[in-house]
């Protein structure tokens, strides 16, 4: 069934990306922009081509982990800055997964950045821009009613999942995994469900072998052009050059 595109039917509209209606009301586009934020959106800014380069991104690695088992929500590619998914009732909550030190863990703990942990780190953010999204524990989220045990079980399990895949999949390219974020939602058949993106945005990805980041901590932190970071992701993760 071809899916039709409602330009003027936006349903929601966030700091990277806008989700359309479609004539599929269990199907959604997701259309990522060019524009970058930093620090809950104190920090703003854009390059042309960015939406282009994370959406093919977060596709390459969404058909990855579906074939590997993982329930996501990305169907296929509409346009090379947009993708066809299933719409989803997402969890309030952010999960982010760290398997090195850095940004605000190294701060918090005092452990030097790029240092191993011992184990993958699993944290949880209330999905709360107007909070700056604050990291809460089990008993927050139990406090405000955001998710049972029993999902926040399954949500780890999946999220252990996606990273267990994903750490050797950067490495054989060339990137080390540092840490994650990632969001998942209920499909209209009641499964739980990866959505959002996996890219630069989303996650820290480090060169193996010189340490070089690639990822948006070169616009928080202003560590040269995001753009040739970006475009680095792409060609090690799609597995050719970015088009001209």
């Amino acid at each position: 069934m071809t899916v039709l595109h409602q330009p003027d039917a936006t349903i929601y509209e966030g700091k990277a990306k806008i989700l359309f209606a479609t004539s599929d009301p269990k199907v959604v586009i997701q259309e990522f922009k060019d524009d970058l934020t930093a620090f809950n959106a104190q920090k703003k800014g854009t390059f042309f081509g960015k939406g282009a380069l994370n959406c093919q991104i977060s596709a390459t690695l969404f058909k990855y982990l579906a074939l590997e088992g993982v329930p996501v929500h990305f169907r296929s590619l509409d346009s090379p800055r947009r993708m066809i998914i299933d719409r989803l009732d997402m969890v309030p909550l952010e999960v982010v997964v760290r398997n090195r030190v850095a940004g605000s863990l190294g701060k918090r703990l005092g452990i030097p950045e790029g240092s191993q942990l011992s184990f993958p780190l699993v944290e949880w953010y209330y999905k709360r821009d107007d909070l700056g999204d604050p990291m809460v524990n089990r008993d927050h989220i139990r406090v405000l009613k955001l998710a049972s045990d029993a999902v926040l079980d399954q949500i780890r399990t999946l999220t252990l999942q996606v990273n267990d895949l994903l750490v050797p999949y950067f490495r054989e390219r060339g990137i080390v995994l540092v840490d994650m974020k990632l969001e998942f939602g209920w499909k209209a058949d009641g499964t739980l469900t990866l959505g959002d993106e996996i890219d630069g945005d989303t996650s820290r990805l480090w060169d193996v072998v010189t340490g070089e980041k690639f990822d948006k901590d070169r616009f928080r932190l202003d560590l040269g052009s995001v753009k040739d970071g970006y475009e680095k992701i792409y060609e090690r993760v799609v597995g050719h050059a970015v088009e001209s």
